[in-house]
């Protein structure tokens, strides 16, 4: 199952649709932006070998079809995937415990803020000084964090503890 390196993968959903101030938050879909924002995410992982055995995603609508269309782009094999309604605007304590429960060696997270940014300041105890200087900021929509942790088991992974391996803004993205 896993070796000694973990890899783990944050990905904030794409810019959601705000035209529809009725719409529940829960509902909202993506916005244009984020229609085109996802799949380059995507491409971008398949570039960079970044390919979740695991992929854990927020049942909202956005998270959802943020994974729709970054799946494609990543290629075969598909990575397994389970939705999980707990990772919809939980904090970074309540994801952490998600994560734990993982059995992949490179997972893939996909939610939302506050929780996700607070969840990869937490967990980024080391990397390039512009990329930590640059999470410390903000994480975007579409935002990609890659974080690689010496462990074997998910329940070793622990604030501090992670190499800030990649941090993808999708702006900067061609």
């Amino acid at each position: 199952m896993c070796g000694a390196m973990l890899t783990l993968a944050l990905l904030r959903h794409a810019k959601s649709n705000w035209d529809d101030p009725s719409q529940a938050d829960f509902h909202r879909p993506l916005a244009p932006r984020g229609i085109e924002a996802a799949p380059r995410i995507g491409r971008w992982m398949a570039g960079h070998n970044v390919r979740p055995d695991l992929v854990l995603c927020s049942t909202a609508t956005r998270t959802r079809a943020t994974l729709d269309l970054l799946l494609p782009e990543l290629g075969a094999p598909a990575p397994q995937v389970r939705y999980r309604h707990e990772l919809y605007l939980a904090s970074a304590p309540d994801l952490l415990g998600v994560i734990h429960g993982a059995r992949a060696a490179t997972l893939l997270l996909i939610g939302h803020n506050p929780g996700l940014h607070v969840l990869a300041r937490t967990l980024a105890g080391r990397g390039k000084r512009e990329n930590l200087g640059a999470l410390g900021l903000k994480l975007p929509t579409a935002g990609l964090v890659v974080l690689r942790f010496d462990a074997r088991r998910w329940t070793e992974v622990n604030a501090g503890g992670g190499e800030l391996v990649d941090f993808v803004q999708p702006r900067r993205l061609p």
